[in-house]
């Protein structure tokens, strides 16, 4: 005769939170996205890292306090150099991620050379996220209301509950249909990803649909002035 599984229930600290995107302006935001881009462009031709150091990652987080709301207090968080690396490492997972969710269009450029191989990338994220066992719970006031999922940690480390908090919205997102309308912005020197609205939508924004028109301009006017050029 089998034996019987012992359930062992512990006390909880707090929520840890569902990680829904936040909207602003009618456009949503989630927070899986706005880890990919602290690399960007920096508006020179280069690509600028906004976590390259622990006083940028700081200024992040505390950016980041609406979507974390239920999951971690930012305002008691100190960045230290360990936490830095392992917020750029799950963010080195993320863009590997959604390199292979565009696929087979490009990538962006930042994560054409020497990316994170994507089952090592798979396998970092469901490991960072596990570090904060989260236990779902279902509240339901009563008659009328609508019952409430929200998830309960035990854990007590802030640093924790960060990373996997960070780790959650990317599952979250990757699971979620959205992941489907992740592209690659194709705007030159542009690195960023986004989620299209619109079926044509090529550009993460409008600036970038400009640049990306104006080179392309530039490139026929090049090509018109060679077949001029080589006109006899």
């Amino acid at each position: 005769m089998g034996g019987q599984a012992t359930v062992v229930a512990q006390d909880v600290e707090g929520e840890a939170g569902r990680l829904v995107p936040v909207c602003e302006g009618g456009v949503e935001r989630w927070l899986t996205l706005e880890l990919a881009s602290t690399i960007r462009h920096d508006g020179d031709g280069g690509v600028m890292d906004d976590l390259a150091t622990t006083h940028g990652t700081t200024r992040w987080i505390q950016a980041q306090a609406d979507h974390l709301t239920d999951a971690v207090s930012v305002g008691g968080i100190t960045v230290d150099e360990g936490l830095r690396i392992e917020i750029t490492e799950l963010r080195r997972a993320v863009r590997a991620l959604f390199a292979r969710a565009v696929d087979p269009a490009p990538p962006s450029s930042a994560d054409a050379r020497r990316p994170m191989p994507a089952n090592q990338a798979l396998a970092h994220l469901n490991t960072v996220a596990a570090r904060e066992p989260v236990v779902p719970q279902l509240n339901w006031p009563g008659q009328g209301t609508p019952p409430v999922a929200r998830l309960l940690s035990a854990e007590s480390d802030p640093h924790t509950r960060l990373v996997a908090a960070l780790a959650r919205a990317a599952i979250e997102f990757l699971s979620s249909p959205q992941r489907e309308q992740l592209r690659a912005c194709t705007a030159p020197r542009c690195v960023r990803y986004f989620v299209r609205s619109h079926g044509r939508q090529e550009w993460c924004k409008p600036s970038c649909g400009n640049r990306a028109r104006a080179a392309r301009h530039y490139q026929r006017q090049r090509l018109v002035a060679s077949d001029d050029s080589t006109t006899p």
